[in-house]
């Protein structure tokens, strides 16, 4: 038994300490940055093919998406990966639950994936309800949604499998996974459209193809850490009964941002023919530093802070919770201003061709603009919550995601009247800012978060700087006229060089300022 044992930890790679979390967050940025090039190369693809005419493709893609938020990447890894650094380090039978929460998970989203694409008009009707006056669009929606929603089980599995590499800190391949999907979208725009009369059923079945490619790519890494084993629900299983107990109500506070963007489309789906696809458009842009800093940095940090609580150790897990808002603060500030700066730029340089016209630039770049406010509060969501999941507390996230949704409903309607669909944006981002502050105020009550040492020289630091590259790139932008006078490839010259002169403006100031490599690094307490 004890041999056993032996040979279990020596062969079973070990989480990250807290010293490597900087490297592992830039592994996960460094793929997820690649993921999301090529997300914005799918994109482009599909405005240039399908303009705004893409409204059904992207409902019936967000529904089954968002229920993957919920579920996969929402409330079941923060339930997930808690218990299983727990059982880690308590050295207990990892692949006995391993088996049994894939079993189980298959037992649960089976049956439902089976009575949503049968019910897929009925689903249409609750997330777009604005389609049913076109019963050609209402329709289309419906039978693109019967393609795409098994995607969830795919993909559900994908992240579960995902979760388990990244509690043994193989991080690259899950964050290398999303690339197969925009590959799949890529070449299904590319050759797959002329196979049918309606070619969005392209995108769809691209969809599916991914889900399957996805899932396939990552079982045999999971097979070589020894923990791929046959699915077998056990829903009396003391682990999977811990974790469907701390999913319940995870359901709704890690996902409320993902809640109040499909209340965005529901509304928006009342609105002008375009409306969906200009969001769709402007939220990808804005998830472009979120996806490569932010959701990485909360892929590092959850099992670290996990391992810290099950290790009782409160005083690394706050410094390490802290060095988590330092860096989001690093990034997500410059980030912000400057996808507000370069709205219109960005949107002409990436999507300003085939079927998209400058009306529609014009609307996206507004849209642009009020989601890029909310994005330092989006990036706080994704680190702050982490430091309730990792000490299996699901309740307070979710009293606190409640009261932003409610808030996001509220503001709604007086936005979306008054500003169309950049109200129903602004709505989001404004909801965001108030989650964030709740979670931090809630953490910084429960004594989890304190504030480290340096705190106002380095908030100071990052405005001056990021003030500075703002002055920078206003000063180097041509005017609108110019912009809509360039050719493509002027375009792309001139948006690489703000870029650049921003990028390199901010790091130089922050060096100036005093920043050095070693306050990037998680300290010890």
């Amino acid at each position: 038994m004890a041999e056993s044992k032996q040979k279990t930890t020596q062969n079973a790679p070990q989480t990250p300490k807290s010293s490597g979390l900087l490297r592992s967050s830039s592994i996960v940025s460094a793929m997820t940055l690649l993921s999301r090039v090529l997300g914005l190369a799918r994109d482009v693809f599909v405005a240039s093919y399908f303009g705004a005419r893409a409204d059904a493709f992207f409902v019936a893609f967000k529904i089954p998406n968002f229920f993957r938020r919920l579920f996969a990447e929402g409330a079941f890894s923060v339930a997930f990966v808690p218990v299983l650094s727990e059982y880690k380090v308590q050295e207990k039978d990892i692949r006995s639950l391993v088996k049994s929460v894939s079993g189980t998970l298959l037992a649960i989203l089976g049956p439902f994936t089976i009575l949503a694409v049968a019910a897929a008009p009925i689903l249409t009707w609750i997330f777009a309800p604005g389609f049913a006056s076109d019963a050609n669009k209402f329709a289309l929606t419906s039978d693109l949604l019967r393609i795409t929603f098994p995607y969830l089980l795919l993909i559900s599995l994908t992240a579960f499998y995902g979760s388990v590499l990244n509690t043994y800190g193989q991080f690259a391949i899950p964050a290398v996974t999303p690339v197969l999907l925009n590959v799949c979208l890529i070449v299904a725009t590319l050759y797959f459209t002329p196979w049918f009369d309606e070619p969005l059923m392209a995108l769809a079945w691209g969809v599916l193809l991914a889900g399957v490619t996805q899932l396939a790519f990552q079982l045999p890494f999971v097979m070589k850490l020894g923990l791929l084993a046959l699915p077998k629900p056990a829903f009396a299983d003391v682990g999977v009964r811990r974790i469907l107990k701390l999913m319940v109500p995870a359901l709704f506070g890690v996902s409320v941002s993902q809640i109040n963007l499909l209340l965005d489309i529901l509304l928006a789906s009342f609105l002008e023919s375009g409306s969906v696809s200009w969001l769709y458009y402007s939220d990808r842009l804005t998830q472009l530093p979120l996806g490569i800093f932010a959701i990485a940095l909360a892929v590092v940090i959850l099992p670290s802070l996990s391992k810290k609580h099950a290790e009782q150790d409160q005083s690394q897990f706050a410094v390490t919770l802290d060095w988590g808002v330092r860096m989001v603060l690093l990034i997500g500030l410059p980030s912000a201003l400057a996808l507000i700066v370069l709205a219109q730029p960005l949107m002409m340089t990436i999507f300003y061709r085939g079927e998209i016209t400058p009306y529609d630039i014009e609307k996206m770049s507004m849209s642009l603009q009020a989601y890029s406010a909310g994005l330092l509060a989006f990036m706080l969501i994704k680190v702050l919550a982490p430091g309730y999941f990792a000490r299996q507390d699901t309740k307070t996230p979710v009293k606190i995601g409640i009261k932003a949704m409610v808030a996001n409903m509220a503001l709604n309607i007086p936005l979306v009247l008054t500003l169309a669909h950049v109200g129903l944006a602004l709505a989001t981002t404004i909801s965001a800012y108030l989650n964030a502050v709740l979670l931090f105020l809630g953490l910084r009550k429960l004594g989890v978060y304190v504030v480290q040492a340096g705190w106002w020289a380095w908030i100071l630091r990052i405005i001056f700087s990021s003030l500075l590259m703002v002055m920078v790139i206003w000063a180097l932008n041509p005017n609108e006229e110019a912009w809509f006078a360039f050719s493509e490839w002027q375009r792309m010259g001139w948006t690489g060089l703000l870029v650049a002169a921003g990028m390199a403006c901010y790091g130089l100031s922050l060096v100036v300022l005093g920043v050095r490599p070693s306050h990037l690094v998680v300290a010890k307490s």
